[in-house]
């Protein structure tokens, strides 16, 4: 069972952090409420009930976010049990049972995980009105609410959710046959990917209908906020479609970006190995995408939405003051959601690259033997990692810009007209960096795991 943990840390760390991030908009919703239910008494129920609203949407993106890397994740760590499996299935398990089992394990990781951060969400809330009592700023003789029976649904939809991610995770279980048992952990490779004609088709006419519903948003956007709605229904089925379709949109853009950081013997290798086995690439990638994608998202849409209202209240100073204290609360809390994306992604990132060193044992333990130093092949996977944080900082940038232009103009076009999107390039930059910081953070542990492999016990693997 510890070791079964160990593996699902990442799905237990992404669980409690979808748990904490709701549970904690839930209780801050009921604390804003009780505060400014003083005299207003006859609005607040209206005024939480909006909160709620926008509340119940960065949830589902919070949760989505979760989703798609405990799906990865557990994609990830049935590669590594090939061997596992195929034994099972030699000894006649079928793939249903096995996958059963893998699903029982999700729910069971995400269970621990939406305690953990219930407990952490509760603990956050009592210290806020703690402080905010003994500084001032909250009123000493109110009753804030410290539980809302909807952080315990907020908790039961993130175990359902890491539920089913680990049953489309275990999807590969069914192609495991009994004669792979005499080998070790088994991605599929680039002929293979590409012939999964199935999820290619479903990614595609994902990908169509989504970009479908976008222009539809944006062509509403002339005649009504509304198009939002439909805007973000858009952008939330044409980006299912590229992560499910990262299997053959990754690669190419991995080898476009091993072209830039694949020098020497070690980047040349490093670059091979990222289109070699493009699910495991793809995997790795595709949660720093989603995190650097909506950051980029909410920065464009933020600047450009800040942009177009002004315009709007160019002549009224009164309403621009207004204007200024409502953009400070809105950043506040995309802030908030953009570092919850960021850890997620960093969370994402560091357990593939962590589980992948694992799982090489024998491709590591050969470059050893053949002559490869500890610091070749440290580099290596450094290398590796840079050529997978380039690709997606490039992906999210595009990605991110697009969506945040669609979402500004589908808010303010009724009133302005078509807008440009207004790129912050300060963030931009800052991301770069950020990245760069977690390609080096995340590929430290694994890097020195993997110079710890011995050739004959690698080699020597049964």
């Amino acid at each position: 069972m510890r070791s079964r943990i160990s593996e699902h840390t990442a799905t237990i760390v992404v669980a409690a952090l979808g748990t904490l991030f709701a549970s904690t908009l839930i209780l801050l919703t009921g604390i804003m409420t009780e505060v400014l239910s003083v005299g207003m008494q006859a609005e607040s129920g209206t005024f939480r009930l909006m909160l709620l609203m926008v509340s119940i949407i960065f949830i589902v993106i919070a949760l989505y976010v979760g989703a798609i890397v405990t799906a990865n994740t557990f994609a990830t760590v049935i590669a590594g049990r090939t061997r596992e499996i195929a034994l099972l299935r030699l000894l006649g398990s079928t793939s249903a049972r096995v996958r059963n089992q893998v699903a029982l394990e999700g729910l069971a990781m995400g269970a621990i995980g939406a305690v953990i951060g219930v407990v952490l969400a509760i603990g956050l809330a009592a210290g806020l009105v703690a402080v905010g009592t003994s500084a001032g700023w909250l009123d000493a003789g109110l009753t804030y609410p410290l539980f809302d029976p909807l952080i315990v649904a907020a908790a039961l939809i993130v175990i359902a959710t890491t539920w089913l991610a680990a049953w489309a995770g275990s999807k590969r279980v069914a192609g495991v046959s009994p004669i792979e048992a005499t080998r070790a952990a088994v991605e599929l490779r680039p002929e293979q990917a590409r012939g999964r004609s199935g999820r290619t088709v479903v990614a595609i006419t994902l990908i169509i209908i989504g970009a479908a519903a976008l222009a539809l948003g944006v062509a509403l956007s002339f005649a009504t906020p509304l198009a939002l709605m439909v805007s973000f229904v858009g952008g939330l089925i044409s980006f299912t479609g590229i992560a499910v379709g990262a299997h053959f949109i990754m690669p190419p853009i991995l080898r476009l970006a091993g072209r830039v950081t694949g020098r020497g013997v070690t980047g040349q290798i490093a670059a091979a190995n990222a289109v070699r086995f493009p699910e495991r690439s793809a995997r790795s990638t595709i949660g720093l995408v989603i995190g650097i994608t909506l950051v980029v998202m909410f920065a464009v849409a933020l600047a450009t939405y800040t942009a177009g209202v002004k315009e709007m209240f160019a002549q009224d100073p009164v309403s621009e003051a207004v204007l200024e204290q409502t953009l400070t609360v809105t950043s506040a809390v995309l802030t908030l959601l953009v570092g919850f994306s960021g850890v997620i992604a960093a969370v994402g990132l560091v357990n593939t690259l962590s589980l992948s060193v694992v799982q090489r044992i024998r491709e590591l333990g050969l470059l050893r033997a053949i002559g490869f130093t500890g610091t070749q092949v440290r580099s290596m996977i450094m290398a590796e990692s840079a050529q997978m944080t380039l690709a997606a900082f490039c992906t999210g940038v595009v990605l991110g810009v697009f969506y945040g232009w669609v979402a500004a103009q589908s808010m303010v076009g009724s009133q302005v007209g078509l807008v440009l999107p207004v790129v912050p390039w300060i963030l931009i930059v800052g991301v770069a960096v950020f990245g760069i910081g977690l390609a080096c953070i995340a590929a430290a542990g694994p890097a020195r795991r993997a110079t710890k492999v011995s050739p004959v016990l690698a080699l020597a693997v049964d």
